[in-house]
């Protein structure tokens, strides 16, 4: 009978780690290689809680290469200093070769930031190119794994097979995609214990759904509408973005509108200066119905208010054969997949063949690199479901310099472009 314990010749997890993490900060790969045979492309740094990507990285900053070749760092490695150029080109095939190994994108370290963060920082476009598309596929993945649990119900079988799936890509294990989303589908094996999560970051009750949402109070004011935890369901800076993508989707007048999502009205307003000839809005709260009524949107001509969640809607919508020159989506508390939904499912029958349809796209726009890796993750959805992207860049102001984000739980922004969408139907 085996014993549990472990044997005198079994590597201590920190020791290990460590070797792991200096390996990665030297580029070191064919001891990379070794050590992962055994050890975890995840361990952190107790210090700095660094990941083997982040040391990879880090070793490229040219403060820590002078420190390194001061000796501040020496650790006897044999690795010399090398020149810049060299040394990003070896961060680049030590960090796909921890990707390789199951290394996730998006782990953050002690000053809040991935990986992919860290080579933004220090300007290493490749480097970041790469954890972009690691990311990319992390989020491709996870989504076809959502689609699969949508079915687990049908068969004891098709259960064990996505359970199976996921515990193989959560251990790095020889699947296409090895690397997951930091909060689902994985438990690493890390030589630390994980710190407490900081005052500074998002508890998950301040992240609203959209049942608890849509019970909750909301207050309005000329910059900003708000809900009861004070997050920002739309603000006013964005009336730019608003008044370009009105322009973008309707580029005559006259046309049939319709909008997912009223808030506080702005592209709305921007709709009805193109007279349109039908102006359909979907809005689920309750209190902005109340504000709308209040402010003669019902009244207006050839507008439809229509109370209630655009899930049960537009079905209708589909049954009375309505179809739409323009349409634009943008609602509070829903998550990706809810506007996937949308596009695959619903605007083929809504949308004119000539037609063209937009959303707004905040898609992890309070992170730099997941705002990236969500412009590829829709483009790439929107293709499969039939629909071509062309994007716009538009300059968004400093906020956090204009005091926008005062009073507010978070920041739900930190991008300076916003990549503004307008679909067509493929062909």
């Amino acid at each position: 009978m085996e014993s549990d314990t472990p044997s005198d010749s079994d590597p201590d997890p920190a020791i290990q780690g460590q070797l792991i993490l200096l390996a990665a900060s030297h580029h070191d790969l064919e001891s990379l290689r070794t050590l992962l045979r055994t050890g975890s492309a995840n361990v952190q740094s107790p210090e700095t809680g660094f990941t083997p990507l982040h040391a990879a990285i880090a070793a490229c900053d040219p403060v820590i290469r002078a420190k390194q070749a001061n000796g501040i760092h020496n650790s006897g490695h044999s690795n010399e200093i090398i020149e810049q150029e060299d040394i990003e080109g070896s961060a680049g095939e030590t960090v796909k070769l921890l990707l390789q190994r199951g290394a996730i994108w998006n782990d953050v370290d002690k000053n809040n930031e991935t990986p992919g963060c860290l080579a933004l920082r220090l300007g290493l476009r490749e480097v970041y190119n790469t954890m972009v598309d690691a990311g990319v596929r992390a989020e491709m993945l996870l989504n076809r794994l959502d689609e699969y649990q949508m079915l687990r119900d049908q068969s004891s079988a098709e259960e064990a097979e996505v359970d199976a799936i996921s515990d193989r890509v959560a251990q790095g294990a020889d699947v296409t995609i090895t690397v997951l989303d930091e909060e689902r589908i994985r438990n690493p094996p890390k030589f630390i214990e994980q710190e407490p999560q900081s005052s500074n970051e998002i508890q998950p009750d301040a992240i609203p759904n959209t049942s608890s949402y849509l019970r909750s109070s909301v207050s309005f004011s000329p910059s900003r509408l708000l809900d009861s935890s004070a997050n920002g369901v739309m603000m006013s800076w964005e009336t730019p973005i608003m008044r370009r993508t009105a322009e973008r989707l309707c580029p005559e007048l006259g046309l049939k509108i319709l909008n997912i999502g009223f808030g506080m009205g702005i592209i709305d307003n921007f709709f009805q200066a193109k007279s349109p000839i039908q102006h359909h809005i979907i809005e689920a709260h309750p209190s902005v119905l109340s504000q709308m009524l209040e402010n003669g949107w019902y009244d207006k001509p050839g507008v439809t208010v229509h109370g209630g969640k655009w899930q049960d809607i537009c079905p209708k919508l589909i049954e009375q054969e309505t179809m739409f020159d323009a349409i634009y989506f943008d609602t509070f508390a829903e998550d990706y997949s809810a506007l996937r939904t949308f596009f695959s499912d619903f605007v083929l029958g809504i949308l004119d063949d000539k037609g063209r349809w937009g959303f707004f796209n905040g898609l992890g726009a309070d992170r730099q690199i997941c705002y990236d890796v969500y412009a590829k993750v829709v483009e790439m959805d929107l293709f499969e479901a039939g629909f071509e992207v062309e994007w716009e860049n538009l300059e968004v102001p400093g906020l956090e310099r204009e005091g926008e984000w005062d009073g507010m739980r978070r920041k739900y922004w930190v991008c300076q472009q916003y990549r503004l969408p307008i679909c067509r139907f493929t062909g």
